[in-house]
């Protein structure tokens, strides 16, 4: 059974950097959510506990970098980047900072807590901040590289977390590379590029299509920022056709990177969102919320009838 991606996160927390002294972590008084507190447990002389204070933890952050510390600062998604969103810019970004903001719970997979605690557009934020690299857990080995990618890295760093078990969609000894994204399924008719839950979503759709004979390929842009524009072109060249799909509103994001991809290389596709439609969400089961606004395998299977019938 796949763990969840919190529980994923904790554990390479504590792989990656519990022999590491350079390490610090942070955390607003969520840790037993973000699965910080297992690095806590292990390592509790570089373990912070700072209350509910997200723009002084994002601070206090941005102050251990500048003494040579990396430092993970771990909140709900939303909170990271309102609350503390001055510390990320104005510090973490401007001085180009060695700090590694953690997004658990990220899109709408705090699902009950309603539309306060769901994020819809921390990617955009975080993607418009000079400096920064920008990732999305789309599985459990996913969150592991991506840990130790952010430890690997200098500068700072943003990674959106689920609280769910994603479906696994890699084996342990896969290969991955900051940048570059994961293709997973080819497709001569069209191909998905999603980021996060929904490329599990993409997949599953792929498997409904292929009953009706029709070949969609999907893309794993696990790192959002900097994007893999070579992975775009390829995928509008090969298939003639894109849906793109994350858990976010639609303006910002990583439907606005592809689009600005396309124009640039001067690829002319149809490409079909599968987002929110610039709106606020509310409680519930997070599966119901998917399917309520058009995030499940469904929609994504509708939208790439679309994008196929536009060629």
């Amino acid at each position: 059974m796949a763990l969840s991606i919190r529980d994923a996160y904790g554990a390479a927390l504590v792989k990656y950097g519990k022999d590491n002294a350079d390490v610090v972590v942070l955390d607003a008084d969520v840790s037993s959510s973000t699965k910080s507190g297992l690095f806590g447990r292990e390592c509790p002389d570089r373990f912070f506990n700072v209350g509910i204070a997200e723009a002084n933890m994002n601070a206090m952050a941005c102050g251990f970098a500048s003494a040579g510390k990396i430092a993970f600062t771990n909140t709900f998604a939303t909170f990271t980047t309102s609350n503390g969103l001055l510390s990320m810019r104005a510090l973490a970004s401007y001085n180009n900072l060695n700090v590694k903001f953690i997004g658990a719970y990220g899109g709408l997979s705090d699902s009950y807590d309603g539309p306060t605690h769901h994020s819809i557009d921390d990617l955009a934020v975080t993607m418009a901040l000079p400096n920064f690299t920008v990732a999305v857990a789309s599985d459990e080995v996913v969150t592991d590289f991506l840990v130790r990618s952010a430890i690997e890295t200098k500068g700072p760093f943003y990674i959106r977390l689920s609280r769910e078990a994603l479906p696994k969609l890699y084996e342990e000894s896969g290969e991955f590379t900051l940048g570059r994204a994961k293709r997973i399924l080819n497709g001569k008719d069209v191909t998905v590029i999603a980021c996060g839950v929904m490329v599990s979503q993409a997949v599953n759709a792929a498997e409904l299509l292929r009953e009706a004979g029709l070949d969609v390929g999907v893309v794993d842009m696990f790192t959002v920022k900097p994007l893999d524009v070579d992975a775009v072109i390829e995928a509008a060249r090969r298939s003639g056709a894109l849906v793109v799909a994350e858990e976010h509103n639609r303006y910002g994001g990583l439907c606005a990177s592809v689009c600005q991809a396309l124009v640039a290389a001067g690829e002319c596709v149809p490409v079909e969102f599968v987002t929110l439609n610039d709106e606020h969400t509310e409680s519930g089961a997070y599966d119901a919320l998917l399917a309520r606004y058009g995030l499940d395998d469904i929609a994504v299977a509708e939208a790439c009838k679309k994008a196929i019938a536009g060629k």
